[in-house]
């Protein structure tokens, strides 16, 4: 296997892990927690309550928008802010997820994930081309 098409496989494997991992997330919010519980959190630390709501969507729409494979870099970029928001929201929590009330880190790395996924694009099998497979093809 040559390495772009490792590449392309790396890509398709990062979205699909974002993807499901959005996926559960929003699950966890909507099943677990209730979205009114959600907006109660997000006023206890000072945001404005309905941006719990936004929140939801752009995670589940993102979400699903990831592991299609649709749209990759787009999703990918318009989910880091959210993520970034969640990091500087468990700052004061210390570094460890496993902190009461959640550390920074895990936000972060998934902040650093996202990131990635954008400058890689989507991979094989997504439902847009993007990147540079789409370029080698077209070139071909």
């Amino acid at each position: 296997m040559n390495s772009n098409r490792q590449n392309e496989f790396a890509a398709t494997l990062l979205r699909v892990a974002l993807g499901v991992l959005y996926l559960a997330h929003v699950a966890q919010k909507v099943f677990v927690f209730t979205l009114p519980g959600v907006a109660g959190f997000f006023a206890s630390i000072g945001l404005p309550a309905w941006l719990a709501y936004v929140t939801t969507a752009v995670e589940l729409v993102g979400g699903i928008a990831l592991l299609a494979g649709f749209q990759v870099r787009v999703a990918a970029l318009v989910l880091l802010p959210f993520m970034l928001g969640a990091t500087f929201a468990h700052l004061p929590n210390g570094w460890s997820f496993a902190s009461p009330h959640g550390g920074w880190e895990y936000p972060a790395f998934w902040a650093v994930a996202l990131a990635v996924q954008a400058l890689l694009g989507g991979g094989a099998f997504a439902l847009g081309t993007s990147g540079a497979a789409a370029r080698q093809r077209q070139a071909a």
